[in-house]
């Protein structure tokens, strides 16, 4: 179901009903561009199960043109041409460009149109979609009238959509929906799901208002803007800026107004939740206000009462951009004098604004403005602050420092373009060994970030090694992040590897007392790739219970090695219980960042118990994200789904995609996800020749997912005769079963 549309989709339900049970129906839905008429045209399409469909779309440039969209909507139909009367067929004839004659009579044509769409509706029900309706050439536009008026029990549903009715004068008198703008608590849902990262409540409450609760607008706006755009409210003026008729328009209409209107508004869009009072307090300080309004509110562009509210989003972003750099620092100084104490973060931002040079204090303030955004969980905010607070730093040490702090926050919030420009902002200053170290560690990061390969791994463990003796606990930190790449690597890597990641993890310096859910983390993923599963098991367990009692947003990052650590014991119980809060800790961040594979724990999750609606939103969800934030896709669980559910040409293509993306970045765990999923799809179609070598090839060359694919191996041998291969690793399965003791394991 839309969101916020249940009356009007009740009602297009309603129509396909009423044409199930052998009527005809005819409805014309109008509403402004973008309000979602064809959202709603759309599901009634979804809707007509046992339906024929044809649909047809006015087109501008084809106005001219008689007849075009009525070929449109019946080019598949003109094989039952030559079963209507001679005349009629005639006509259509004439009207398809079958043959050559004398332009027909409409009514002759619009008579046997009635009789071509009966013809095909009685063999099963037809839906006729007509959208844009008002750029139906005028025969087109006659015709179809002419036949929904007409319409009576030939099981037909007959669907216009038009912006402006007077605009199609021949569909006027039928039955009619007005679709409106949504209410604002479903716009302020739709805006937020739209937007890349956590956004001030009285800035989504200002653009709901302008919006006016268009979905397109809503859903639009916010397309191609990064966390950071939105930290705030005011990048987001400049990444709105539009090119076109409409906002010319606007600017053309602020230029003719007097010289303080138009600094009054450009004042107004500066501020971005449209308080009034805080307006006029800063108006008054550049010499604005009141009476400096009505030219503007006269012209349409803006009113003003308990909210500043503008005729639309395009309006604010052009009077914004129409400004001068003078002339918008001016207005956001005054803005930022005017915005009260208690509104830190906002007034810290204005005075950035109105800088034209490095400003320790703004800087600083910035820098506050980055620990509570944090605090809040706006991570994109916070990398935001800090970019702005390295920038305006005069102090070049001070100024790496925040610029490294804000590539990692950038990283985190999925923007890895960002995290690479503060890391050249802290490269071109003079880093101490710390620095140095710390740039190297967040360059890895990133790069494992955008592209899980062999890279990222060597280069983490000589930042772990320098970090050593000057940070102890940044240097633990990265050990782990090391074996966490080397683990992605897997196979691929024959110099370094897991094991050679992990034996130089254990030269790590020694864990604080007590230690951290990371300290417990590096303990346990060292001592697994050490010395064995069985060893690794009481500190596996220990780590569960570390995060499952865990309520700091500083071991998200972790979370991931957490969840495949509960699904290493087959301890589904934790395993849902750490992926659930996982994704719930990400979202509550806007870690974009780590909020996919975040999605894809929940998705193996949602698949192990059989759930693949469920895995599927995860996975489409991930996909999203990823698709936005251009970051490395986690294809695994996808193609393990479609395994799980017998999908074989789906499947075969997944796999060949995930091998090809794997194979050119270097990712071993990628191509042992390709067959594992290769072995769970032929167990499943008993094409146990194909399974067992695909499940060989996992369990001999990566242990980290013998524990997913080794049932399979197991099931694939005994099936194929190869007994002695099944019993042994029955064998090895029953060891570790023994060792995690939890129901899931021992019932396998």
């Amino acid at each position: 179901m839309l969101r916020g549309r249940s009356e009007e989709c009740q009602r297009l339900d309603d129509v396909l009903a009423e044409v199930r049970r052998g009527q005809s129906r005819a409805l014309l839905l109008r509403g402004q561009a973008g309000v979602g008429k064809t959202a709603l045209l759309d599901h009634a399409v979804d809707a007509a199960h046992g339906f024929a469909v044809t649909r047809a779309v006015g087109v501008e440039s084809e106005m001219e043109l008689p007849y075009a969209a009525l070929h449109q909507l019946c080019g598949g139909m003109l094989d039952r041409v030559e079963r209507l009367p001679p005349p009629q067929a005639d006509a259509l004839g004439v009207v398809f460009g079958l043959h050559v004659s004398e332009s027909p009579d409409r009514f002759i044509v619009g008579l046997a149109m009635l009789n071509l769409l009966a013809e095909v509706a009685a063999d099963r029900p037809l839906l006729c979609v007509v959208d844009d309706a008002q750029w139906l050439d005028q025969a087109s536009a006659q015709t179809l009238a002419f036949v929904a008026r007409r319409l009576g029990a030939e099981s037909i549903a007959f669907l216009f959509g038009a912006r402006d009715p007077l605009a199609v004068p021949d569909l006027g008198g039928l039955p009619e929906l007005v679709v409106g703008g949504l209410s604002d608590a479903d716009s302020r849902a739709l805006l937020v799901s739209a937007l890349p990262g956590r956004v001030d409540a009285g800035v989504l409450d200002r653009i709901v208002a302008e919006t006016r609760g268009n979905p397109l607008a809503l859903l639009e706006g916010p397309r191609g803007l990064t966390p950071a755009d939105v930290a705030g409210g005011f990048p987001m003026l400049r990444s709105l800026s539009l090119t076109g008729r409409i906002e010319e328009a606007f600017f053309h209409r602020y230029r003719a107004l007097p010289e303080q209107t138009q600094l009054l508004l450009l004042l107004a869009a500066a501020e971005p939740v449209g308080d009034p009072a805080l307006l006029w307090r800063a108006g008054a300080s550049l010499g604005v206000g009141v009476a400096d309004a009505a030219a503007a509110e006269a012209e349409g562009l803006v009113t003003i009462g308990t909210r500043v509210v503008f005729r639309h989003p395009l309006v604010r972003s052009a009077i914004y951009n129409a400004g001068s750099i003078h002339d918008r620092q001016q207005v956001h100084g005054a803005l930022a004098l005017a915005t009260y104490p208690t509104d830190p973060d906002r007034r810290a931002w204005h005075r950035a604004a109105s800088s034209s040079g490095p400003d320790e204090a703004v800087a600083a303030d910035l820098e506050c403005s980055a620990g509570r955004a944090l605090d809040r969980g706006g991570v994109g905010a916070a990398g935001a602050f800090l970019e702005r607070a390295a920038l305006l730093t005069p102090v070049p040490a001070r100024r790496a420092e925040r610029a490294l702090r804000a590539a990692a926050a950038h990283n985190d919030a999925g923007i890895p373009d960002a995290a690479r420009r503060m890391l050249a902002v802290a490269e071109e200053e003079s880093l101490d060994d710390v620095q140095s170290a710390e740039h190297q560690r967040l360059r890895a990061r990133i790069a494992f970030a955008s592209q899980r390969g062999s890279d990222a791994a060597p280069v983490l463990l000589d930042a772990a090694r320098r970090l050593a003796p000057v940070d102890g606990a940044l240097s633990r930190e990265t050990y782990l992040e090391a074996v966490l790449a080397a683990a992605f690597v897997g196979h691929l890597d024959s110099t370094h590897g897991l094991v050679a990641a992990a034996e130089a993890a254990l030269s790590a310096p020694a864990a604080p007392d007590p230690p951290r859910t990371i300290d417990l983390l590096l303990d346990a993923m060292t001592t697994r790739y050490t010395a064995g599963y069985e060893a690794a098991v009481p500190r596996y367990k220990r780590v569960v219970r570390a995060f499952l009692e865990s309520r700091t947003r500083d071991d998200l990052r972790w979370f991931t090695l957490a969840c495949g650590i509960a699904g290493d014991l087959w301890d589904d119980d934790a395993w849902q219980a750490l992926a659930i809060r996982h994704v719930e800790l990400a979202r509550e961040a806007g870690a974009l960042g780590m909020l996919p594979m975040a999605l894809s724990h929940l998705a193996g999750v949602r698949m192990h118990a059989g759930d693949f609606r469920a895995a599927a939103a995860a996975n489409d969800e991930a996909d999203t994200i990823t698709n936005a934030t251009g970051g490395q896709p986690y294809d695994y669980t996808s193609t393990v789904l479609a395994a799980w559910r017998g999908r074989e040409p789906e499947t075969l293509h997944l796999i060949d995609a995930l091998r090809e993306n794997a194979q050119a970045s270097g990712e071993g765990r990628g191509l042992s996800s390709a067959d594992h999923a290769m072995a769970v799809l032929y167990v499943g179609l008993s094409r146990y020749d194909i399974a067992l070598p695909a499940a060989q090839r996992v369990c001999d060359r990566d242990d980290s997912d013998f524990a997913w694919t080794v049932t399979e191996l197991i099931e694939a041998a005994a099936r194929a005769g190869e007994h002695e291969l099944a019993t042994v690793t029955v064998d090895q399965l029953a060891a570790r079963t023994r060792a995690c003791g939890t129901d899931y394991a021992l019932g396998l």
